[in-house]
């Protein structure tokens, strides 16, 4: 991928069509060397770092030219009624117009077609990849700020207009399971921790852990409790177990580096029970009776985990209904994904 592109002196021009109807510009301009980007679908610019090294006064350079030219440069967003309380939206981009020229431009457009809205471009997205570090400080000095990072790259963002920006803000949850996994003898699978806030307290808990990128909750309360449990990278692996549904969940804020956290319950039928606890993370696990549980000080005092074990109690009892998964697929996306839901309440006469 090419760092920057040339837009070429000379003499161009800009017909747009509706139907059989056109309409054309002409200008002249002279612009130079810009940082390639491709448009996002809400009236932005998306720009994708190469690891190629860029020396940081020249990056400052070409980004100064860039934040211009998109500034200048026109959206067209035409809205159209489709009926049925269908609205299509379609964002055109038109090179960048003197003041005179977008004033035309308007003129000629309203006379075609109404519902339209120009604009320069909005927010401008720089994916800058670790290699490209020393480009972060120059980005900044023109108005960049973080949005987000990964291990492998720093996204940048900066809002053009003068109106307040509407930039989705960063991720703010992280997602959390719990296994509750309870077997023929009514016992419940707890394991002690060998690190983190409860190492060497004497504690037992469910399986828990964290839902990781793309991974549905489903799977991961499986993963989890099979990774707590057993050996996954060895011939022997325990304590395999079948997701069944979501008990209940929990929301809190500033728990993971201010982040909001939600905690799913999710009851899974074990399919194996032998136990080899993970060495790197357990210091014990074992079946439980489930009245011993919850008879633990830790349980009793906290009023979470008691809501938890009454849940849990319900359930086992027959009293009590989660949200199990149903694939579905959207009108946007083809790709499958779950709905949580209660079926024995939906399919109740």
């Amino acid at each position: 991928m090419y760092m920057f592109r040339n837009l070429c002196t000379g003499v161009s021009r800009i017909t747009v069509r509706f139907g059989t109807r056109s309409m054309s510009i002409s200008s002249s301009r002279s612009v130079g060397q810009l940082l390639s980007g491709r448009n996002d679908d809400h009236g932005g610019v998306i720009v994708e770092m190469s690891t190629e090294p860029v020396d940081a006064v020249v990056f400052g350079s070409l980004l100064r030219a860039s934040i211009l030219h998109w500034r200048q440069e026109v959206n067209i967003t035409i809205t159209c009624e489709l009926g049925m309380g269908i609205v299509s939206t379609t964002i055109y981009t038109l090179p960048a117009m003197s003041p005179y020229e977008l004033s035309m431009f308007t003129v000629m457009i309203n006379s075609i077609i109404g519902g339209v809205v120009l604009q320069g471009k909005k927010g401008v997205w720089i994916k800058v990849p670790i290699e490209l570090v020393n480009l972060v400080e120059p980005a900044v000095k023109e108005g960049f700020y973080f949005h987000h990072a990964e291990p492998k790259y720093l996204m940048l963002v900066y809002w053009i207009p003068e109106t307040p920006s509407t930039i989705p803000v960063n991720a703010t949850h992280r997602v959390g399971i719990g296994g509750f996994v309870m077997n023929e003898k009514k016992e419940v699978l707890v394991v002690q921790e060998k690190s983190g806030i409860l190492r060497g307290t004497g504690v037992w808990k469910f399986p828990t852990g964290v839902v990781e990128e793309g991974e549905d909750i489903c799977d991961a309360a499986v993963r989890e409790v099979k990774e707590e449990t057993g050996v996954s990278n060895k011939i022997l692996i325990l304590i395999d177990t079948k997701f069944v549904e979501i008990l209940a969940f929990r929301q809190s804020h500033k728990s993971f580096f201010e982040k909001s956290d939600l905690f799913f319950v999710c009851l899974l039928q074990p399919l194996s029970f032998n136990i080899q606890p993970q060495e790197s993370e357990i210091e014990a696990a074992q079946w439980m009776p489930f009245e011993e549980y919850t008879a633990q000080q830790f349980v009793q005092k906290n009023e979470v985990l008691k809501y938890i074990s009454d849940v849990c109690l319900s359930k086992r009892e027959g009293k009590y209904s989660g949200f199990s998964p149903v694939p579905t697929t959207g009108s946007f996306s083809t790709t499958e994904s779950y709905l949580y839901l209660n079926r024995h309440c939906l399919n109740s006469p």
